[in-house]
């Protein structure tokens, strides 16, 4: 036999199939690369609906809401309200110990005349998730067909998920509050406001996915004041 017929068989052989403690490693490393990718583009997606500056709101609505939570939030809120872009003010999220005068007490004398007459306070909500539905239950008893929402920039996305789902046939136009740490800064400069970010991401990737599937029936976060009371049992004979 020469050494051309050895090459020949050599080649012929078939190859031996990998191990498949291997197939299951490299299966792994291409998820986790996959996951990574598709993580990496939503996070630029997500940066991409943020604002960086004021904006004045395009146009007026029936009414205001904000969502309590971070700096200047309430004072842009009450804002908007004397300049005649809502006809009442919902402040959302206000702690259940804190009544008008506690407000009061941080503002100037012409948003102290507002929140007498035009705000609305509601206690009952505690997340965001709670704050879309207290705020439903504000605009249906109210009557409002469009609503100007406040809060920081970082956290409108999400909460534009969760009052889209509540109110879905209801205007919502965002008014995003810009953090004097956001101005002075670059967000990829910052260790703190880098974890916010992605901090802010994943729960808006959650409350996405909640809402996407409470579309379709399924809803693991449902209202329970709103839940069917349960049938009367019937007398045991």
């Amino acid at each position: 036999m020469t050494l051309l017929d050895d090459h020949n068989q050599i080649d012929d052989a078939p190859a031996k199939p990998l191990p498949r403690r291997r197939l299951i490693r490299a299966a792994l490393v291409a998820a986790v690369a996959i996951g990574f990718m598709v993580g990496l583009v939503g996070f630029v997606a997500f940066l991409s609906q943020l604002r960086h500056g004021d904006v004045t709101p395009s146009t007026k609505a029936d009414g205001i809401v904000v969502l309590t939570g971070g700096s200047s939030r309430v004072a842009d809120a009450l804002d908007l309200l004397g300049n005649g872009f809502g006809k009442r003010l919902l402040i959302s999220g206000v702690h259940p110990t804190n009544g008008i005068g506690n407000i009061q007490r941080s503002l100037p004398d012409n948003d102290q005349r507002l929140l007498a007459c035009c705000v609305d306070l509601d206690r009952s909500a505690t997340d965001t998730r709670s704050n879309a539905v207290e705020t439903r239950r504000w605009v249906r008893k109210q009557g409002f067909h469009s609503l100007i929402v406040v809060t920081s920039n970082y956290h409108m996305p999400r909460a534009l998920v969760e009052l889209s789902h509540e109110l879905p046939d209801v205007e919502l136009i965002p008014f995003s509050v810009i953090g004097e740490r956001w101005r002075d800064e670059a967000w990829w400069t910052s260790g703190t406001t880098l974890r916010l970010l992605l901090s802010e991401y994943v729960k808006y990737i959650a409350a996405e996915a909640r809402a996407r599937l409470a579309n379709i029936g399924i809803d693991l976060m449902p209202d329970t004041n709103e839940l069917p009371e349960p049938a009367p049992r019937k007398p045991v004979s």
